[in-house]
């Protein structure tokens, strides 16, 4: 059991400060043309801590956290005005620098696939309250049933799917579609890599369109009414196919398989173009049981939007400082990616067992503590309770996940789904089959 730990024993504000040094914030400041107040109560870079603090800590105003993580009186009007004078692009600009890949190879092997990196891309929305600046800045989504609730921010993050670390991220609070801000994030997939997404991203103006150098790979389900050129089968089942769009042609392997649960049913047919081409290396077989891996993606969303706020919508009375909140709980969620991490290297489990729920919660208390005691112990000390934390994280590690799937469909159908009227569950292994492809 390993008790040595590379997270920082500080306090918040070194933690953050590890995760983007202040010298670089008060360059990204001048560069955005944020000026400086002179002379500043409050600093810019104590204005932004605060706010990643805030969407993390325990409940209180954002001048209460001020006051607990700077020890300087502010009142919440007062930081209003100074969070409008930080423009978007300063908050894209430290994710960007910020979000990193953190796997290692050696110590988390189910985060990779042969030596690549397994991450995901998705989009999701955070509802916005209706106070009269939203209500002229932005428009409600119109459904069936008329205009939406609750006007919406939109979000795309590339996730490091073994760790459910967020790598690149991109926000839209003037209804972008989610290409349009999947374009942005794109680019930033890591190097030999393996990038995992849905149907939505499964065209070829995407696919053509993405990264092929330094071993930039992808694996995407397709719809089945997609065109493509077939060129040769191969004995696993799959095939080579070209892909193209208007930005050219790209070669990719076509997959046709079916998924079902327990032997029983008759499963899903599903359809995939990956960036693999070696069948011999990368079977069919296994890169269809491999996309299930995209699920943590929704895990990832699920812990960022309900397990870290208590809210159904943004604190945040602007499109701006909605923004700003949702970027402070992306870069909040990167800081304590570095705890679970350690604190599965300490229990010896895999990162994914490490609930996000407690170590939020044991991470709150140690934040809180060491704020009130850190000038009261010696390095040791505090040393020392950094590591009963975390391992205090490692013991309520959550049991293996069970090999079982509910039914999709809808209690109250908006869509094709069958109407739910009763809950059923398979339990069993999941079964793969490869259907062999034929020109």
């Amino acid at each position: 059991m390993r008790y040595k730990t590379s997270v920082p024993a500080a306090t918040f504000k070194a933690l953050f400060n590890d995760l983007i040094p202040w010298s670089f914030i008060y360059t990204l400041l001048a560069q955005c043309g944020v000026r400086r107040r002179r002379p500043p109560f409050v600093t810019a870079v104590e204005v932004i801590q605060s706010l990643v603090f805030h969407v993390v800590g325990e409940a209180g105003t954002l001048a209460h956290h001020v006051k607990q993580l700077t020890g300087k009186t502010i009142t919440d009007g007062a930081m209003a005005q100074r969070r409008a004078l930080l423009p978007p692009a300063v908050f894209e600009e430290l994710m960007s620098a910020a979000l990193k890949p953190k796997a290692d190879p050696t110590q988390h092997p189910e985060a990779f696939y042969h030596g690549l990196r397994l991450c995901g891309i998705d989009g999701t929305s955070f509802s916005i309250t209706n106070t009269p600046q939203v209500k002229r800045q932005m428009r409600k989504a119109r459904s069936r049933r008329g205009r939406a609730a609750f006007p919406k921010v939109g979000a795309v993050v590339m996730v490091e799917l073994g760790l459910h670390n967020p790598l690149a991220a991109a926000l839209g609070a003037k209804g972008e579609s989610e290409m349009v801000l999947a374009r942005q994030v794109l680019p930033a997939q890591p190097a030999h890599s393996l990038l995992l997404s849905d149907r939505y991203y499964g065209v070829a103006e995407v696919l053509v369109a993405l990264p092929a150098q330094a071993e930039r790979h992808f694996s995407v389900r397709v719809k089945t009414n997609l065109k493509r050129r077939f060129l040769e089968a191969y004995a696993d089942g799959s095939a080579l196919v070209e892909i193209r769009s208007k930005r050219g042609a790209r070669l990719a392997r076509e997959i046709i398989g079916r998924v079902q649960r327990g032997g029983r049913g008759s499963g899903t047919t599903v359809r995939f173009w990956t960036s693999l081409l070696d069948w011999r290396r990368h079977p069919a077989t296994e890169l269809l049981a491999l996309y299930a891996r995209r699920w943590e993606q929704e895990v990832f969303y699920k812990e960022l939007k309900v397990d870290t706020r208590s809210t159904p919508c943004l604190q945040s009375h602007t499109p701006l400082t909605a923004m700003q909140e949702i970027a402070a709980l992306i870069l909040a969620y990167a800081v304590l990616v570095d705890y679970r991490v350690e604190a599965a290297a300490a229990g010896e489990v895999d990162v994914l067992r490490i609930s996000f729920m407690k170590t939020l919660q044991v991470v709150q208390g140690l934040w809180k503590f060491l704020e009130v005691s850190a000038d009261l112990l010696t390095p040791e000390q505090v040393r020392l309770v950094v590591r009963r934390s975390l391992r205090q994280i490692a013991d309520m590690a959550i049991p293996k996940r069970r090999h079982r799937s509910c039914q999709r469909a809808l209690r109250q159908p908006v869509s094709s789904w069958p109407r739910l009227r009763k809950n059923t569950y398979r339990n069993g292994t999941v079964e793969y089959s490869v259907n062999a492809i034929a020109d």
